[in-house]
């Protein structure tokens, strides 16, 4: 009898070390001397400057040389290339990236490029780019461009209570919509799958998506309370280990596919990563229900509807800035969106551009017959 042997894969699941709570900062520096002895710490915004100079001060009181980098655009080429020579220039053994998505994805690229320590602080929960072996690449000008796998996942990841409850609330909402995208995607690509560890990935999903649903407007209401605790954590923290558990297998489809659509239009450059998403999850929902025959699918985006309303979350075209957008803008963002190799493809049935256009459109009716009030200015 001959035996069959299953082809191995490899993937990194998580950071080689993980510190969160609400000093974790503090714990975390003695770590980081280990680690490292002339580190770059890479930011971006000017409201988290502060904080950084914060960290800055901390890193020396350790004896570290910390030189301060700054990322100019949305995790682009040109960005990267002309970073990778002053971390070069200045010898730096390590990457401290401290800020949100874009920062600790380009600080992860530098890293794993450059074969040195990558140390990931997190200033939001707005997603789990802090834990993942992969990146995203934009143009210079916010367009996706496309993803990344890295090597390993960042060698410590520090997720500090008190440095995250300073970021805008806006941040933890566009978190939880882009967690929710967990279970909305992996339970249709990965629903079916014999292998036992996406099995127990999509399981994770679910009960996140259950975690979420339960305390999200609770902890968007209370920062200081146990349930933010719960949902920040679960959205940068547990959202990246289904990932890494799931592995390349366990896939994103159409939500972020949306969100990749979408990035090509400058009108809607100023929404978050996660808006963009949590609104592609009511669209893949519409697509499925519509071109699938799924009505659960249906009945899902109508719950899940009411709930991103009140947590201030874009669910129409009009709501993510492009209400005077033309056809042949959202068909281009439609055609980008449904590119051969794209996330979208993982949907069991074919989905044409004309398709998703319907689906875009389609959110603006659906939203209104909730009595949906006008968001809040996000500015």
């Amino acid at each position: 009898m001959q035996l069959q042997l299953s082809a191995c894969s490899m993937q990194a699941i998580a950071p080689a070390q993980v510190i969160r709570g609400q000093s974790a900062w503090q714990e975390g520096l003695p770590l980081i001397s280990d680690l490292c002895k002339h580190p770059a710490l890479l930011g971006r915004s000017q409201a988290t400057q502060h904080l950084r100079q914060e960290l800055n001060l901390d890193l020396r009181s350790q004896g570290l040389e910390p030189v301060e980098l700054t990322l100019e655009h949305d995790c682009c080429e040109e960005d990267l290339k002309q970073l990778q020579e002053q971390l070069t220039i200045n010898r730096c053994d390590a990457v401290i990236a401290a800020g949100g998505g874009k920062v600790l994805d380009a600080g992860k690229l530098l890293a794993d490029r450059l074969g040195i320590v990558c140390i990931t602080v997190p200033l939001s929960a707005a997603t789990c780019a802090g834990w993942t072996a992969l990146a995203n690449l934009y143009s210079r000008e916010g367009a996706f461009r496309g993803d990344v796998s890295l090597h390993r996942c960042p060698d410590l990841l520090i997720f500090d209570h008190n440095l995250v409850r300073q970021a805008p609330s806006r941040t933890l909402a566009s978190g939880v919509a882009d967690a929710l995208a967990k279970w909305y995607e992996a339970s249709v690509s990965s629903g079916s799958s014999s292998d036992g560890m996406i099995q127990q990935a999509v399981q994770m999903a679910r009960v996140l998506r259950d975690q979420l649903l339960l305390d999200a407007e609770d902890a968007l209401k209370n920062p200081g309370s146990e349930a933010w605790v719960r949902v920040a954590e679960a959205c940068a923290l547990t959202a990246g280990l289904i990932g890494g558990l799931g592995g390349a297998q366990c896939r994103t489809v159409a939500a972020h596919a949306v969100h990749n659509g979408l990035t090509q239009l400058m009108a809607c450059h100023g929404m978050l990563h996660g808006e963009k998403v949590g609104f592609g999850i009511l669209v893949q929902l519409r697509l499925e229900e519509r071109l699938g025959g799924n009505q659960l699918a249906g009945q899902a985006r109508r719950q899940l509807l009411p709930l991103l309303q009140t947590l201030q979350l874009p669910v129409t075209l009009k709501d993510l800035g492009l209400g005077k957008a033309g056809l042949d803008e959202l068909q281009a963002a439609c055609c980008f969106a449904c590119r051969p190799g794209s996330d979208l493809h993982h949907l069991p049935f074919t989905v044409s551009d004309s398709d998703l256009l319907e689906a875009l459109v389609s959110m603006e009716t659906e939203a209104h017959d909730t009595h949906r009030q006008p968001m809040e200015s996000q500015a």
